[in-house]
């Protein structure tokens, strides 16, 4: 299945004192490629469930290279690993043409905020993630 890519800027500000990017700013990066997945494209092809409705459960993430401010955007691609009644797991790569920089991924848990709890993935959600669902 095709993987979901995105191209994240990396900014000045995201730099700590050693000139590296700082791992909660790596964080971030991965935050504006899963908006980019669960919210922009998502409403695109008509889903707008998942907004307010995703909670993150975890987060893993391997360092695999420093990481360095860059004015061109790194690219990001974030898959589906795991498919579940009321939960998503995801990875990620973040890479430039040459170098992998991070892998990663995050569990998200869809969320009934009217409710307070979590909610099974509805027929459209899990349709349009099996679309990046890579084992």
């Amino acid at each position: 299945m095709p993987r979901f890519v995105c191209q994240v800027p990396v900014r000045w500000g995201d730099a700590d004192a050693y000139g590296h990017i700082n791992n909660v700013e790596q964080l971030r990066l991965l935050e504006e490629a899963r908006v980019a997945l669960f919210f922009v494209a998502a409403r695109a092809e008509g889903i707008s469930t998942f907004e307010g409705q995703l909670v993150v459960v975890s987060h893993t993430i391997e360092y695999k290279r420093p990481m360095y401010y860059r004015p061109e955007p790194l690219t990001i691609e974030v898959w589906v690993t795991k498919l579940a009644p009321s939960s998503v797991r995801i990875a990620y790569e973040v890479r430039d043409d040459s170098t992998v920089y991070a892998l990663a991924s995050s569990v998200l848990a869809a969320y009934d905020s009217g409710g307070s709890h979590v909610r099974r993935l509805n027929e459209a959600e899990r349709s349009y993630l099996e679309k990046f669902r890579e084992d």
